[in-house]
């Protein structure tokens, strides 16, 4: 091993315990919402669970807002984890582009998670607002990575930046290039505002099914969010020229 390789020192077992208790905390808080809904959520409520005090989980979380930031950043990156385990397991078929793979991936976490989805996405909990910059930030902008590579994994950034989208107004592209770099940020605005219109096709249908609003079309809601997938990829990847199209840069 040479000097520069660093080892990553074992945890203690003070750190250990501390670990296994913070973990026992976020999965109790996470059984709480799924029996009661994020907004009955409280570190007393939790505590009695466990049978802790409220003083002893304070430790480990010092406010609700703490637990509320690890069970959003939690939600996120299991969401995420759902999406990629979709795609990277999903049999390989020509006629199924990774898209609409990765967005069932996504339908189907929210579906069997609906108390979770609405924490992440439903009604903000009153008086919690997200450290800036924090884990939350850093779990939505993997999320976005994610339909971000299948989106538009097959074509360059002259053929993104070139997409046919209606033009986009100063102040939005000026919006789109300050994006940090992480996510939509890393793409031409054009590409960036085709990616946020895919996104909100996508999670509004999941939202409308999770909170019942299409229930009205029982067992064919998953059919309805497939056709649509499919024929939103079909529009937007026809935005987007071919590379044989695109003008030659002159030459030297």
């Amino acid at each position: 091993m040479t000097p520069d390789e660093h080892v990553t020192a074992p945890l203690s077992l003070r750190q250990r315990r501390r670990a296994a208790a913070t973990q026992e905390i976020v999965d109790a808080a996470e059984r709480h919402i799924a029996e009661h809904g994020p907004a009955a959520l409280s570190l007393r409520a939790v505590a009695r669970e466990l049978g802790m005090t409220v003083q002893a989980l304070y430790h480990y979380f010092p406010n609700r807002d703490a637990l509320v930031t690890a069970l959003i950043a939690k939600g996120y990156d299991d969401l995420a984890d759902a999406v990629k385990t979709a795609v990277d397991t999903a049999p390989d078929d020509p006629a199924t582009p990774r898209l609409v793979v990765a967005a069932r991936g996504y339908r189907r976490w929210a579906v069997a998670h609906p108390e979770r989805f609405q924490l992440l996405y439903g009604a903000p909990l009153r008086g919690y607002e997200a450290p800036a910059e924090g884990p939350t930030t850093q779990a939505v902008r993997r999320m976005s990575m994610v339909f971000q590579d299948e989106l538009f994994a097959e074509y360059t950034t002259e053929q993104l930046a070139a997409a046919d989208t209606l033009a986009l107004s100063p102040p939005l592209r000026s919006q789109l290039e300050r994006l940090p770099p992480e996510g939509p940020g890393a793409l031409p605005p054009a590409a960036a505002a085709l990616l946020l219109i895919a996104w909100g096709h996508m999670h509004g249908l999941v939202v409308l099914e999770v909170f019942g609003h299409t229930s009205f079309i029982g067992d064919h809601q998953a059919e309805i969010f497939e056709m649509s997938m499919r024929n939103m990829l079909k529009d937007i990847h026809r935005r987007i020229p071919d590379a044989a199209s695109l003008p030659r840069p002159p030459g030297p």
